[in-house]
């Protein structure tokens, strides 16, 4: 080889001898194959990661055990160390597991071993261990030469039935032993303990379960095969924990079971207890899965002395042998309740766990849902039930062929011992037998084997009687075999002798329907806030501060930063602790507080009001209104919509809104819900309409109305007019404000609308020309009130009432706001009136008088103080 070709292969083995016999040769003779570096490390991490993959990390999905578990389980079931037998030392079954099966270190068993005999880390232990094998607290197991074990009750059915060529076997490491490639697993292991491993690529993490509820899943299953993820949770109701706690969050429950992966959250359990001095305390009784007490501990304690929370007085730990214990003591003047609850937010009293459902499905790793892991597990049982029968026939059909020979020697018995006695020998007695009375070998070898004491009437008796036994099996085993039916009848049964005798209740208490958000109510001001949704869907709420007053027809300030497809469509006044009906264009309603609406500032975007609703396929938000209290609320809804149907229906039958929204009400086709206000019985409804016309009337002219219902015609439209504004009324003396898309409008007194029955064309409420446009909002209003205009680009601007011209019904009123030629009004909203006469003065005025300019000093001080920069933002920006 030349030099050029030494630089060549700088990434290959170099060959120092050239083949010349044979090229494919390796290691022959010092002569070394060339190999390229980068394809055998490729196909040697390949070979590693799979059989990481296959032979170590990840659960079988027929009996839910990893190898090294199964070589444990197996291992102390061929030493006979059963459940009713005497504990043998741990370091004897190490070294039988690494000796035949398991050719790796022995603290990889031996943790294997204690992790499986933990009662905190296994639902249903699979060994019995005796002397230290670990705490909650985070303490090691003692050495495997100080603690002894042996099978526990549940992990004899794991095993039972083995001898019975119920399932393969395989060689083990040297080719010198034989050991099971799957445990004929008698009850649902997999889900039932769960299972945790990290492979190479992937992992998984599947939660246990409480045995009674799987079992009744896999019932289920054979009733009804096409039965779905989400049916069979009627049944198993969710993980069940051996530390117990409170599981959090339907939502990602369902996802687990339906596509394998999923997000719970798991709550502690505990008491608040008043003591005599007024105190209160947090008793702690169970903790999250998986969570180590000490550390808990440590970390409250910490919290508490770095004042992340303020208030806790004492800290003790008193668990023991009876349960866990942890005493949290409080200030008299901290609410337990608020305390609890920072508590879940700062420490692992609240925790999540991720469900990842990964097993080996035919030796290769699957995602596996609910319903997967029931099934393979029900195929797996079918298979034992199938190889068990055949086993069982066949020993049957061999002891059935003996004492057929067998009773036809004690036929004639008399006549067999003299044939016997002739004998010269035993081989010409065996021979003699065959020939004489047509027996097979086995038989006439039974025959001679046979002591003399079954000779005996009795004993003939109890062969006969064997023999007819034997006929009746072997038919039954030929019906098994052959009956799918009958198996699931033999898996039934069997289930349920598991179910009764290891059932027991569940562990963890499921709370799907409590809130997962740990905020509290009483740590929330209850606020005036305004609350913006724009045309694309994003929603915030804002403090009430956000927007400054202006004089009629100023330019406006920016409200929202947003694309040029986006503006502000829907605005309203509320309150953080009202609830909000959000209603949407398929006539569905949904239900949140304000404060879970994120807060944002003036320029903010928002969040996507999908991220807070679960809205479905193709449905947008149309309007929302508030309530304040469903219980002691008698007041009704009223719904109009764009093609003038209204309905009227009471509040209380809107109190129970799902997560995913019921039904409003009833749509027509091409129509969509455009407002909803709330009544109490007393009050006038006026319609405004896009044409200029509005219809005032009484809104018991609408009878009430079930939720889904409808409604009945409320305004007469011409074809191509549509609804535009809603608005309730009690008297004449109220003022109705009507503002048109080019950002004209005007006020006019509530008696200006003669009252009408519903269902007509209504009255001119405004003269629509090319000036000012069509009609786009009709408001009630009075004089405490400021108006907030917005238009289709995001600008807004806040107006006081008084400066709106009041007007007859029939003008074409004033502008409002100025607006460019491409821009529109959406929307308005009304809120309180906000007097800052005195900044506006200062904006305004060239010359700055000595007084006033005094005032906005101190002004300035003061907000200055809440939030320096933006004092100076919102003077130039008026």
């Amino acid at each position: 080889m030349d030099e050029k070709e030494k630089d060549i292969l700088v990434d290959e083995v170099v060959v120092e001898e050239t083949l010349e016999d044979d090229e494919s040769t390796d290691y022959i003779h010092g002569k070394i194959k060339e190999l390229n570096i980068a394809t055998e490390m490729k196909t040697s991490f390949l070979n590693y990661a799979m059989s990481v993959i296959v032979s170590r990390a990840l659960p079988d999905i027929r009996d839910g055990l990893k190898p090294v578990q199964r070589r444990i389980i197996y291992a102390m079931n061929d030493l006979g160390m059963y459940s009713d037998r005497a504990h043998k030392k741990s370091a004897r079954i190490v070294g039988e597991v690494i000796g035949k099966y398991h050719p790796h270190g022995d603290s990889s068993v031996y943790e294997a071993m204690v992790r499986v005999a933990q009662d905190f880390s296994y639902r249903y232990p699979l060994v019995d261990g005796h002397g230290n094998f670990g705490s909650v607290d985070g303490d090691g197991a003692a050495a495997m030469r100080y603690t002894e074990a042996r099978m526990s009750k549940i992990a004899m059915e794991l095993v039972r039935d083995i001898e019975k060529e119920t399932v393969d076997f395989g060689d083990n490491y040297d080719g010198s032993e034989h050991e099971p490639l799957v445990m004929p697993a008698r009850y649902p292991n997999l889900l039932v303990n769960g299972a945790t491993g990290i492979a190479v690529g992937m992992a998984t993490n599947i939660p246990p379960h409480n045995l009674g509820e799987v079992i009744d899943g896999i019932d289920a299953l054979m009733d009804n095969p096409d039965i779905t993820d989400l049916e069979l949770m009627n049944y198993v109701k969710g993980p069940d924990f051996p530390t117990g706690g409170q599981i959090l969050g339907v939502a990602g429950l369902k996802q687990a079971y339906t596509t394998g992966r999923g997000m719970i959250v798991i709550r502690a359990v505990t008491e608040i207890k008043e003591l005599k001095n007024g105190k209160n305390m947090i008793i702690v009784k169970e903790i999250p899965y998986q969570v180590n007490k000490t550390k808990l501990i440590e970390r409250i304690a910490d919290i508490a002395k770095e004042k992340i929370v303020e208030g806790i007085t004492d800290l003790r730990d008193e668990s023991n042998r009876k349960g866990m214990r942890i005493v949290i003591e409080l200030r008299k003047d901290v609410n337990p309740h608020v305390m609890l609850n920072n508590l879940y937010k700062y420490t692992d009293l609240q925790s999540s766990f991720g469900i990842n459902m990964i097993a080996l499905v035919g030796a290769q790793p699957k995602m596996i849902t609910l319903k997967d892991a029931l099934y393979y597990y029900l195929q797996h049982q079918i298979e034992v039930i199938q190889r068990r029968t055949v086993f069982d026939l066949r020993k049957a059909e061999e002891r059935k062929h003996i004492l057929d020979g067998l009773v036809i020697a004690l036929e004639d018995i008399d006549a067999v011992i003299e044939l016997i006695k002739k004998s010269p020998t035993g081989e010409e007695a065996r021979t003699n037998l065959m020939d004489t009375y047509n027996l097979t070998e086995v038989q006439a070898r039974a025959i001679l084997d046979m002591r003399l004491q079954r000779l005996t009437g009795l004993e003939i008796e109890k062969i006969k009687e064997e023999n007819r036994d034997l006929t009746v099996k072997i038919i039954d085993y030929k019906d098994i075999i052959s009956s799918d039916s009958r198996k699931h009848d033999i898996i039934r049964m069997e289930l349920q002798e598991i179910k009764t005798k290891y059932g027991d209740t569940r562990k963890s208490i499921m709370s799907l329907d409590l809130d997962i958000s740990i905020e509290n109510e009483d740590l929330i001001p209850v606020e005036d806030v305004i609350i913006t949704v724009t045309h694309n869907g994003y929603i915030k709420r804002m403090s009430m501060d956000e927007y400054k007053a202006q004089n009629r027809g100023g330019v406006g300030i920016t409200a929202i930063k947003m694309h040029d497809d986006d503006f502000v469509e829907h605005m309203q006044m509320t309150n953080t602790h009202y609830y909000h009906l959000f209603f949407t264009n398929k006539g569905r309603v949904y239900k949140i507080k304000g404060y879970q609406i994120p807060e944002g500032s003036r320029q903010a975007k928002g969040l996507p009001i999908v991220n807070l609703l679960s809205f479905d396929k193709d449905e947008t938000l149309v309007t929302f209104t508030c309530i304040k209290d469903f219980e002691s609320d008698s007041s009704f809804l009223f719904f109009t919509t764009k093609n003038g149907i209204v309905k009227r229906t009471p509040v209380s039958e809107y109190q129970n809104i799902r997560t995913n929204g019921i039904i409003a009400l009833g749509l027509k086709e091409n129509d969509e819900l455009l407002a909803v206000k709330t009544t109490d019985g007393t009050t006038n409804v006026i319609l405004g309409a896009s044409n200029g016309k509005a219809i005032r009337f009484d809104e018991n002219d609408v009878r009430s109305m079930g939720r889904t219902a409808t409604g009945v015609r409320g305004m007469d439209l011409p074809d191509g007019d549509e609804i535009i504004g809603m608005t309730t009324i009690k008297s004449d003396q109220e003022e109705i404000l009507v503002v048109t898309e080019k950002g004209f409008g005007k006020r006019s007194l509530a008696e200006e609308y003669r009252l009408q029955t519903r269902g007509g064309k209504g009255v001119k409420a405004l003269n629509v020309t090319e000036k000012n446009g069509n009609l786009r909002a009709l408001r009630s209003v009075d004089e405490s009130m400021d108006v907030i205009i917005v238009s289709d680009k995001g600008m807004v601007i806040r107006t006081h009432v008084e400066q709106i011209s009041q007007t007859k019904r029939a003008t074409q009123g004033v502008k409002l706001i100025s607006l460019k030629d491409d821009h529109k009004v959406v929307t308005l909203a009304m809120v309180p009136h906000e007097d800052e006469e005195i900044i506006e003065e200062v904006v305004t005025q060239e010359v700055l008088p000595l007084e006033v300019t005094k005032k906005v000093v101190e002004i300035a001080e003061v907000e200055a103080e809440k939030e320096e920069p933006k004092i100076q933002e919102d003077l130039f920006d008026m």
